[in-house]
């Protein structure tokens, strides 16, 4: 069970948890696409090409394994390859990735997203912990976080415990006294738990728990947590 009177600081993850993710990338992608058909036109094509995209992202994953933690480095050098595959000029793969980047910071948060965060701010530090490359300052959400931990720029990502005690370091913390909330069953509860935190599974879509460890405590949506921590 939760334990509302340990907690002093909290971590919480960012896609699929403040904002849906998959809508966002299929935008992005689309804008990267009519980019792409504007200045690029061949790579455009082999980027309508869905196997033909599935082997470039492969064949990165496979090559860069220095990059598995960059999403952002990811999606541009695969944006580099599908240019230098198509004949076009591989230095567009920065711009085009700009427009990429640009639309996915154009999130639209969960109802339940801004008032949970007023809420937590004004309560306890709040730290960002994520995989992904979302930019809280461009999203606009950034005076709500005392700090940002991402994969990226720390070098392992979730569930890796070494991680999560960044996160904690970053507010002067223990982890025994954060709560990380997050909606992946494996990467954001378990991880939590096994780096000695309390952990909040957030379910949204009613899925069933997957593991033997359980989290502290399942939310449906953010707005329990104003009721379960007073």
């Amino acid at each position: 069970m939760l334990i509302p009177g340990k907690i002093r600081a909290i971590t919480i993850d960012l896609d699929d948890t403040l904002w849906p993710i998959w809508p966002t990338i299929e935008r992005a992608e689309q804008v990267l696409l009519e980019w792409l058909a504007q200045h690029a036109p061949a790579a455009a094509a082999l980027f309508s090409d869905a196997a033909a995209l599935r082997e470039i992202r492969g064949e990165m994953t496979t090559s860069r394994p220095d990059l598995k933690h960059d999403m952002s480095a990811l999606r541009r050098e695969s944006i580099r390859l599908a240019l230098h595959r198509s004949g076009e000029d591989t230095a567009l793969a920065d711009p085009a990735f700009e427009a990429f980047f640009a639309e996915r910071q154009r999130v639209t948060l969960y109802e339940d997203a801004l008032p949970a965060l007023e809420y937590l701010a004004r309560r306890f530090p709040v730290v960002a912990l994520s995989n992904g490359n979302a930019d809280l300052n461009r999203i606009g959400l950034a005076h709500f976080f005392r700090a940002s931990v991402c994969a990226r720029e720390f070098g392992v990502g979730k569930p890796d415990p070494r991680i999560f005690h960044a996160a904690a370091g970053a507010v002067d913390t223990m982890p025994e006294h954060v709560l990380h909330i997050g909606d992946d069953s494996t990467l954001d509860v378990l991880g939590a738990l096994n780096a000695g935190m309390q952990a909040a599974w957030l379910n949204r879509s009613d899925a069933p728990w997957p593991h033997d460890e359980e989290p502290h405590v399942t939310l449906t949506h953010l707005g329990e947590l104003q009721e379960m921590i007073g």
